[in-house]
């Protein structure tokens, strides 16, 4: 399988780890009304991912093109890139992020028993349970990271038909949105237990989503690399 391929399938699986996405999903699950404030947000988180894919990717599948399709970035960026994903997997899997989980801990904690405990501004918003305000939250949420940016990049550089643009593109989004898909799924075909299978899956996730992040950063960092020193080998 090419290369670019591969990255942007690994790239669309750790883009599923998304703490910010599993706080709004449960805080929507509490309010009235959820499937339609799920929907909401899914349907602007689709606006956005999928607007600025098409956009991203086609500006550089232009000049990707003119350029026998090399990537963006070029080799040293890839080895750059490659390099910065393999020490963040090192810090995970060393436990060096230990010091910055305990600060953030005692800064939650302090909050919490000093004061009202500061909530991020988007379940503040999604709590007024608008499906007009989850939409705008859900795009507002959804603008291309640093693992989407990679991923396009790599699209363009496959220099595909646009079918394949589209496909691609639309796997990563809909594996982006993947914790709301289950839960609105869930939600419709199993409504007495999709608050329980949401606090299931934090659980899961508190336990494991440490070690997926480390050997998913350091596979796409390792290929990235790899693919960077070929290239300017």
């Amino acid at each position: 399988m090419n290369g670019d391929v591969v990255i942007v399938l690994l790239s669309a699986l750790l883009a599923t780890l998304n703490p910010s996405l599993l706080a709004a999903v449960t805080a929507m699950l509490l309010l009235p009304h959820p499937k339609r404030l799920m929907l909401g947000y899914l349907l602007g988180a689709y606006t956005t991912s999928i607007a600025a894919g098409l956009a991203i990717v086609y500006s550089l599948h232009g000049s990707s093109a003119a350029r026998t399709s090399t990537h963006v970035l070029g080799p040293g960026g890839d080895i750059a890139v490659g390099a910065v994903a393999i020490s963040i997997a090192f810090v995970l899997a060393t436990g060096r992020d230990t010091r910055l989980r305990t600060w953030r801990e005692r800064r939650k904690t302090a909050h919490t028993t000093d004061g009202p405990t500061r909530r991020p501004w988007q379940t503040r918003m999604l709590d007024q349970g608008s499906i007009a305000i989850t939409f705008i939250v859900g795009a507002a949420m959804s603008f291309p990271g640093v693992t989407y940016i990679n991923a396009l990049d790599h699209i363009a550089a496959l220099n595909p038909p646009t079918i394949s643009i589209l496909l691609l593109i639309a796997y990563f989004c809909l594996m982006q949105q993947i914790l709301l898909e289950g839960a609105l799924l869930a939600s419709t075909f199993a409504a007495g237990r999709t608050h329980d299978l949401i606090l299931q899956l934090k659980a899961w996730f508190a336990r494991h989503g440490h070690q997926i992040a480390t050997i998913g950063l350091f596979a796409i960092g390792t290929l990235l690399a790899a693919r960077g020193l070929l290239t300017v080998g």
